[in-house]
């Protein structure tokens, strides 16, 4: 076996490269990106947000989310309006197209997440989730 397959980081980003490519194929029928459902999912549990908070929980880049957002409003997934407190500020809240989908994308993200995991035992799926949590920081 070659030395940098047993390297942590190759490993992560495998398995990280067929996680994202089932969930990126689960969601074509859906015309969202991962980022997309991720984005739709912090909002639906805890918006109406400001770019900077779904950054900051998203952990993707202002610049890239700025696009990002713009696309998925265009969609009618999200609005944006100005915040009530400052009016140089956004609030980003989910539409009710958003919400409409929010059921049927639990439960493609549940199949991947099983897919992904089918091997595992379910004592394996919790370690697995706790060490992945342990490393995120």
């Amino acid at each position: 076996m070659a030395e940098y397959e047993d390297c942590f980081v190759f490993l992560l980003a495998k398995a990280y490269q067929r996680a994202h490519g089932l969930l990126k194929k689960k969601l074509l029928p859906f015309g969202l990106t991962p980022v997309q459902h991720l984005i739709l999912s912090v909002l639906a549990d805890e918006g109406p947000l400001s770019p900077a908070e779904i950054s900051e929980r998203t952990v993707v880049d202002s610049a890239t989310l700025s696009g990002v957002l713009d696309r998925m409003a265009e969609a009618g997934l999200i609005k944006k309006e100005e915040s009530l407190e400052d009016r140089r500020s956004l609030r980003v809240s989910i539409t009710p197209k958003a919400k409409g989908m929010k059921e049927m994308l639990a439960e493609q993200r549940k199949a991947v997440n099983e897919e992904l995991t089918r091997a595992l035992s379910l004592e394996e799926r919790l370690l697995l989730k706790r060490m992945l949590k342990d490393l995120k920081g």
